[in-house]
Formats: C-alpha cells, structure tokens, sequence
C-alpha cells in the first residue's frame, strides 16, 4: 500500500494537475484529476497494474504494489485504486457478458457473446465444463445456492438449469417470447424469476419444470430482477387466489423489475400486488436489494438511485459519477459494488471515507461483479475475468 499525501514542500508545479495528462494510458492507467482537482503539488499519478510512479517534486521513484490511496484534505476526498490479482485470459474468445462464483468459492461459470457458457476454477481459471444447448447468446448465468447447479437464460427465450458436475442441461422452461435478459432465485431455488425482452417476469417451478404464473406484464423490456426480503412495515398486499403449494419461499418477499420504459416497479413476490413504481431519468439496466427497505437502481445514463421503499416517492439519493450506463449493482457488506459502461468499476462502503476503484478495463465496460468473501471478480468486453484481492488494500 503507498498512500500519498499533499507535500510540505514547495512545488515548481501547478498545485491543480493537469486534466488527463495519462488517461488510461498502458491500458490500466487512470488518471485522478476527476476526482482531485486541486491536490496540493501533485502533479500526475500514472497507475498500471502492477507499477505505480510519483511524479511529484522530488525524483520520480517506482513502487512494487497492487493499490494506492489517494487523499485530499482540501476537497475532503479520498479514494484507493486497487489493481487485479490475477486475470484470466483463456475461458472465452470474446467479450464476457456475465459471470457468478458459487457458494463455496470454488467454482466461476460465465457466458460469452462467442457463443457459450463455461465453469472454471475460481482460483486459477482452468476450464472445467462446457454447457451446451442454448441456440442464441446467453446473456445471464447464476448458481443456485448448492453451488452444483446453474441457471441460465437466453436470447432463444429458454431458462435452463444445469448440472455443474456434468454439464448436463437438467430442465428447460418455455414460454417467454423474447430473450431472457436476467433472472433471480428464491430463497434455496424451488422457484426460480425471470426477466424478458417481452416485458413480462414469470415464476417457474424448478422441480415440475413449469411456470406458476406471470408476475408482471409491463410492456416494456425488463431489464433487470432482484428478489428480497420485505421489512415487517412494508405492506405487500394479499394475494387474489390462494398461492400453488409449488410455490416455496415467496411469502414476505418482494421482487424489483428494472425496465426499459424508465420505470422501476417493486411488487410482492406473493401477492402480486404493487407497491411502488418509480420514474427515473433514463432506462433502468440493474437494481438489488441493500435491506428489506433500501434498494439500488441503476439507469443508461449514469444514475445509481437509492430508494427507500417505505417512502419511494423521492430517492434517498441519487449517485452520479458519469453519463456511462449503470451495467451491474452487487449488494457487499455495508454497501455495494457497480461497474459502468465506460470501464468503471468501484466499492463503496458507509464505514469507510473513501471509494475502492477496481482498475484494468481501461474504457471496456464491466458488465458484471461476483463476489466470494474477499475475492471480487468482474467480467468485461475485452473478453477478461479480472480477480480482485481486498487483502491487498
């Protein structure tokens, strides 16, 4: 760790660095003027992954490390850059459209837009398994919480869930009419969420490989789904029919739908019944759940809303670090991880006073993050998985 400070010393340099001197130069570089604007006789940090030089007023000199912290008193500002573990080059051909690790860390499975799905050791990236049968590209993938089994959906409209150990496809759902763009799993995974091109989400019984209903028909692509846990004081309503008994783990239960038509709805897993539906600035890509009253959502034009579902009338605030879509939001500890369009991808915590950027995609979006205890993973358009270690903060 080298944590830089303003020096003592006078500066033959501007105490204001110069705009974009290095910007993402050497493919992981980053420039901090965007975040420090007058850092006090500072003039460039160039940041790669695993070479950090100082030019500062006196010699330039090189450090061995995988992070820097940056603060500035001035502008009460602080943020450290934490550069890859390790990458794995050699899972896909091209770019990487999803990823998850499973519930024991071992395993990463991963879809590509050459065409397949993949799982992986965690630890190293070694191709284990190759699923098959999807006719078009699969734009999600998730591990059920056993960790042996996987669910996918795709742009053919078929959800499949497969066996880890053989790469065996286990069950196929039908009955949306365009591309399942995300989905979501209940509790242990006796029902499964999807979300699709054709504006509706649909409820379907792992074990009868059958649909238990459509729980919203929006009109409008759904983007994105969550599923969480609703506080005792929000009202979920009551169901209009008594529920399938096939339907385990819905109750007290909310489900959040980020849809194209810039609205975010939120509605009772069980019930049905709404509870809010919020207009944002732009389409809404991703949204999760941080409690069972605060939620994230993230729009195509830059915005992360924090909601409180008690009051969702205003956003408890709205995050705005650059007009790149909102690709992926991951709840993590006391706060969340997001990755933008434009290669950004940083940690935010509400104990901590400063932001962690996650660097090396350079300006390739980062379309998703997994996480497994301290290890961050993020999967991103040059075709790479990128591995995080927070140990090295």
């Amino acid at each position: 760790m080298l944590e830089l400070k303003p020096s003592s010393l006078n500066s033959k340099f501007s105490t204001t660095m110069q705009a974009y001197v290095f910007l993402r130069c050497f493919c992981t570089a980053w420039v901090l003027t965007s975040f420090f604007p007058s850092y006090s006789d500072l003039d460039t940090v160039l940041i790669t992954s695993n070479m950090i030089a100082n030019f500062c007023c006196e010699p330039a000199r090189w450090v061995q490390t995988k992070s820097i912290h940056i603060s500035c008193p001035k502008e009460s500002a602080s943020s450290k850059f934490l550069a890859p573990y390790t990458t794995f080059s050699r899972i896909h051909t091209k770019s990487i459209t999803c990823l998850d690790i499973s519930s024991g860390g071992g395993l990463g499975v991963s879809s590509s837009t050459d065409g397949t799905m993949k799982i992986w050791q965690a630890s190293n990236g070694e191709l284990r398994r190759v699923l098959e049968g999807h006719v078009f590209d699969v734009n999600c993938c998730r591990f059920f919480p056993s960790g042996l089994v996987v669910l996918s959906g795709g742009m053919d409209a078929q959800l499949k869930i497969w066996s880890a150990e053989d790469a065996s496809c286990v069950v196929t759902f039908k009955g949306h009419k365009g591309g399942i763009l995300d989905t979501a799993i209940v509790d242990r995974g006796r029902n499964v969420v999807s979300g699709s091109r054709d504006g509706t989400a649909r409820l379907w019984d792992c074990g009868r490989s059958a649909c238990l209903g459509v729980l919203a028909d929006c009109g409008s692509s759904i983007n994105g789904v969550a599923v969480g846990a609703a506080d005792n004081s929000i009202n979920l309503g009551a169901p209009e029919q008594m529920p399938s008994e096939r339907e385990v783990g819905t109750e007290a239960k909310m489900l959040l739908l980020a849809r194209e038509d810039k609205k975010l709805q939120c509605l009772g897993l069980q019930s049905r019944q709404p509870v809010f539906l919020f207009i944002g600035s732009d389409a809404f890509n991703c949204c999760t759940f941080l409690s069972g009253f605060l939620l994230l959502a993230g729009t195509q034009d830059g915005n992360i809303y924090q909601l409180d579902v008690r009051s969702p009338g205003a956003p408890v605030q709205v995050i705005h670090r650059s007009g790149a879509p909102v690709l992926s939001l991951l709840s993590f500890r006391d706060g969340f991880i997001a990755s933008q369009g434009d290669g950004s991808c940083f940690i935010v915590q509400q104990d901590l006073d400063y932001v962690t950027e996650l660097t090396g995609a350079d300006c390739d979006p980062v379309y998703k993050v997994a996480t497994w205890e301290k290890q961050i993973y993020t999967c991103c358009r040059d075709g790479l998985v990128r591995r995080y270690q927070l140990s090295d903060l």
